[in-house]
C-alpha cells in the first residue's frame, strides 16, 4: 500500500465550543498534526502562540470559536483562531508597537508573548453573513529556523 504525502498548502480546522477542556483539546490537535506533517520543530512556538490565542477566544468571547492550522510553505505554520468578539486586542489592533505589562501586572502577559515569539501576525474582522458568523479573526505565522551551531574549534 501506498502512502500518501501531503504538501502545503494543507488545512485543518477544530470547531471548539465554550468549554474550558477546549484550549487542551487545540494544542493537543496542532501537536498531532504538526508531529505528522514532521514539523516537530516548530510545536513549542506554534503550541504557545496557539494556546494563547485559543485562550483569549474563550475567556473573551461568549460562544464557540475555532482553531485553523495551515501549512504556509516549508517549516512554516499558520495558526488562526476565530471567535465572535469584534474587538481586536493588540498587537493586532491599533498598528502601534503596545508596551509591555507591568511587572505585577495579571493580565495582558499573553498576547506581549505573541509579539516576542511569532514570525508575523494579523487579524481582520469578518462581517455580514448568517447571525453569530461576524467577529474576527487573529492569526501567527512562526517558522523554524536553524540555530547557528558551532562544533568547537576546527
Amino acid at each position: 500500500m501506498a502512502l500518501a504525502t501531503v504538501t502545503p498548502p494543507w488545512a485543518y480546522t477544530l470547531q471548539l465550543p465554550q468549554d474550558p477542556r477546549g484550549p487542551g483539546i487545540a494544542r493537543a490537535t496542532l501537536r498531532t498534526v504538526l508531529t505528522v506533517h514532521g514539523m516537530r520543530d516548530l510545536i513549542d512556538t506554534a503550541e504557545l502562540l496557539a494556546s494563547e490565542l485559543v485562550t483569549n477566544a474563550y475567556r473573551h468571547s461568549s460562544g464557540a470559536y475555532s482553531l485553523r492550522l495551515c501549512g504556509a510553505g516549508r517549516n512554516r505554520v499558520r495558526v488562526g483562531v476565530w471567535d465572535s468578539s469584534p474587538e481586536i486586542p493588540d498587537p493586532f489592533g491599533r498598528g502601534g508597537t503596545p508596551s509591555p505589562p507591568a511587572v505585577l501586572a495579571e493580565r495582558g502577559r499573553g498576547l506581549h508573548l505573541v509579539r516576542e515569539y511569532a514570525d508575523s501576525w494579523g487579524a481582520y474582522l469578518i462581517q455580514g453573513g448568517l447571525p453569530g458568523q461576524g467577529g474576527k479573526v487573529l492569526w501567527v505565522e512562526c517558522a523554524w529556523k536553524p540555530e547557528c551551531r558551532w562544533d568547537g574549534p576546527a
